[in-house]
């Protein structure tokens, strides 16, 4: 038996799916982006994205991106009941490896220098959004 989860203080699912599902003491996390939380899928809600009226970027910033979709997975995962201790595998897509990894990689070592899950980081093409970064997690949860 599972339960769906949505954290109401997190960005909504650009899709038909919740932000996690519970099942025995393990919380699965959907993909996690940065956009600011009661925003939909547009540019402006991305931290660090600033576009013109064509959809070019014309300012860009992944730090910010990576520090916003860490809030956001906290929200989400104290909302489950869990914690950002209770991490224990990280799966991150990155759009540019070789732009962002190194960014990220020292944003990560902020944020998980106590805990420190197991974590895989894998470049894709692109997002379903214009961002540059989305995070897949497992923690678990204190029944």
């Amino acid at each position: 038996m599972s339960e769906k989860i949505n954290a109401s203080n997190a960005p909504k699912p650009v899709g038909l799916y919740p932000h996690a599902r519970k099942v025995g003491n393990l919380l699965f996390l959907s993909g996690v982006g940065p956009r600011v939380a009661g925003s939909d899928s547009n540019d402006s809600a991305v931290p660090g994205l600033e576009v013109d009226h064509n959809g070019n970027f014309k300012s860009f910033d992944f730090e910010a991106q990576c520090r916003s979709v860490f809030d956001n997975v906290k929200m989400i995962l104290e909302a489950s009941g869990s914690s950002w201790d209770q991490l224990v595998d990280v799966t991150v897509f990155l759009v540019n490896m070789k732009r962002d990894f190194h960014t990220y990689n020292k944003v990560y070592a902020e944020y998980f220098k106590d805990n420190q899950p197991c974590r895989t980081t894998v470049e894709i093409n692109s997002l379903p959004t214009p961002i540059a970064i989305e995070l897949k997690c497992i923690a678990t949860v204190d029944q």
